[in-house]
């Protein structure tokens, strides 16, 4: 009996960790529901900060080096570096490939590297982990719209500002992308 209580602590002290982890997840989700819920009032006059505390969540893998190599990513993608972001946000994808915001943030350098294919393979990642994404829908649209492809743009800025509504720039390809529309038809 005493070799089964030995046997059974270390698995008490996983199945304990599991569970913490599962609770800490349920309180993010939560969070990130409640942040959501707010950002999507059109009558948030706090929006930029619930906009904030969603990316700074987004931001957030769980670790600390992925968390490293997201933000190397991102600052050689602010210096102009796209190659570089696209090494350093491969290898994030490759070590982390439930974390939305390493897809997002992969597809944003290729985006900018030309590589509108690969772009739109790693948006589609990002909306699979995270169909809140709205960045990710408005680069989608951005793609569609650059790609001569005004219909699926318009419904992706659309996604996008169903759930982000203060984003005046979407606000602005929309009605561009409808009064286009409504010039053509016959």
């Amino acid at each position: 009996m005493r070799n089964l209580f030995r046997y059974l602590k270390p698995v008490a002290a996983v199945i304990a960790i599991h569970m913490m982890a599962v609770g800490a997840a349920m309180a993010q989700d939560a969070d990130l529901d409640r942040l959501y819920a707010e950002l999507a009032d059109p009558e948030n006059e706090n929006w930029q900060r619930t906009q904030a505390d969603i990316l700074r969540e987004w931001s957030r893998s769980g670790s600390p080096s992925m968390d490293l190599l997201l933000q190397r990513g991102q600052d050689a993608i602010e210096s102009g570096d796209f190659q570089g972001a696209i090494e350093h946000l491969t290898a994030l994808v490759d070590q982390a490939p439930d974390f939305a915001e390493g897809w997002n943030a992969r597809a944003t350098a290729y985006f900018h590297a030309g590589y509108l294919g690969p772009s739109i393979v790693d948006i589609q990642h990002t909306l699979a982990l995270n169909p809140h994404h709205f960045g990710a829908l408005a680069g989608l649209g951005m793609i569609m719209q650059a790609s001569g492809k005004p219909e699926a743009a318009l419904r992706a800025f659309t996604a996008s500002l169903a759930i982000h509504p203060h984003q005046d720039a979407l606000r602005h390809a929309v009605d561009e992308l409808e009064r286009e529309s409504l010039g053509t038809r016959l």
